[in-house]
């Protein structure tokens, strides 16, 4: 089957352009960076390489269409599932280069994605002519361009599944909660703070202006080597700037402290005195690609997000691998269940025998720090505890 490619979205790396080149370069890039970079040979190589390998047919879903027509709320993961037996082997089968391009192919409802089989391969292309255009698609010459967009291409995964944690679930690589900015008294001294009432703060606040409140950081250690890999604080809800503190002399002629003045902006846990205030960072919802480790990853679960002793599936667990190891956002990963200590009922001398460990359920890496990431459940069969195992899948 021969399709012609209509033109593509892409959101990558600046430095990164060649699979822009590869596909004619029809393109649209999502960064303010600098526009018409240079493309080396090798870059053109390696995404030609990259482009034109696809997935052997035997890695196809047994009953993968051949076509599908995006629609709202689907998600990378929705669609490689549709032709994949392994859907983080997405990049593979849309001839997307990783090593060159941190995001995927940005795909839109309405367009059409069609497989195309031969040599024993199969890739996936967009239809030509598929419906479904955003409005603020651009047609440009054969030449790599930037600007600015504000598009609707699909997520990874479901975005509303992370969101709410890209800035709730946080560790810590040290206790510095403990010389954060603080809250130290409340509206008409209240003991408990709701949405939209007032807060009092002593800190340095260093220009911030919107703020996380977090309390009752906790250590996690390493289930294996008790090795301390950073501090998670329990989310409590934000609190945006109002108006600033001061230092001055009270009527007595003493020094005193006129503390700055927040308002509770959101609340997932009632505020009070002695909370603690982190800077907001900005969000980044970029929607990574699925895509397995390139090396052996083997690691156990930390812990459930929240306060339950145990998860399934949609719910963030806490894991004890990092950047340190190699972990990326994106990285999809498979959980197992240990195998129980049992004996051979069948052998009169009651052999003790260890069950392996099975295979049970797949996590989705979505946020990284140095020592410790977070993941949600994509599927599980079995509840899943702190000290379950994970490895590459």
């Amino acid at each position: 089957m021969s399709v012609s490619l209509r033109p593509t979205r892409f959101s990558f790396h600046p430095a990164n352009l060649a699979v822009a080149t590869l596909l004619g370069c029809l393109t649209t890039v999502t960064t303010a960076a600098e526009p018409n970079f240079p493309v080396t040979p090798q870059q053109r190589s390696t995404a030609q390489q990259v482009a034109q390998a696809g997935v052997p047919l035997s890695e196809l879903a047994p009953n993968a269409p051949d076509s599908h027509t995006v629609q709202r709320g689907d998600t990378l993961w929705d669609i490689s599932k549709l032709f994949l037996k392994s859907p983080w082997r997405w990049p593979e089968l849309w001839g997307m280069n990783l090593d060159q391009i941190r995001n995927p192919h940005l795909i839109f409802p309405g367009q059409v994605l069609v497989l195309e089989k031969s040599d024993g391969r199969a890739r996936l292309r967009v239809a030509q002519g598929a419906g479904g255009e955003p409005n603020n698609t651009v047609k440009l010459s054969p030449r790599v361009r930037s600007e600015l967009l504000d598009n609707g291409a699909i997520a990874s995964i479901p975005l509303h599944l992370i969101g709410p944690f890209l800035n709730e679930a946080v560790v810590f690589e040290t206790n510095e909660l403990d010389l954060a900015p603080r809250i130290v008294a409340t509206q008409e001294g209240r003991v408990l703070l709701s949405r939209g009432e007032t807060a009092y703060v002593r800190g340095d606040l260093a220009g911030a202006r919107d703020f996380r409140l977090f309390r009752e950081p906790r250590a996690l250690l390493d289930p294996q080597t008790r090795e301390l890999l950073g501090y998670e604080a329990r989310y409590v809800g934000s609190a945006e700037y109002v108006r600033e503190g001061e230092s001055r002399t009270g009527a007595d002629g003493k020094p005193e402290i006129v503390p700055a003045t927040f308002n509770i902006k959101s609340i997932r846990l009632e505020a009070g005195v002695g909370d603690r205030l982190s800077p907001t960072p900005q969000r980044d919802l970029s929607a990574y690609a699925p895509h397995a480790p390139k090396a052996p990853m083997d690691g156990r679960i930390l812990s459930i997000y929240g306060e339950a002793l145990s998860a399934g599936q949609n719910q963030i667990v806490t894991l004890n691998r990092g950047a340190r190891e190699g972990m990326e956002r994106g990285h999809v990963l498979a959980l197992w269940r240990a195998g129980v200590r049992t004996t051979d009922s069948t052998d009169i001398k009651r052999t003790a025998l260890q069950l392996p460990d099975e295979r049970h359920g797949l996590l989705f890496v979505f946020r990284v720090f140095e020592r410790v990431s977070y993941a949600l459940i994509l599927n599980v069969q079995d509840p899943v505890r702190p000290g379950d195992r994970f490895t590459q899948p």
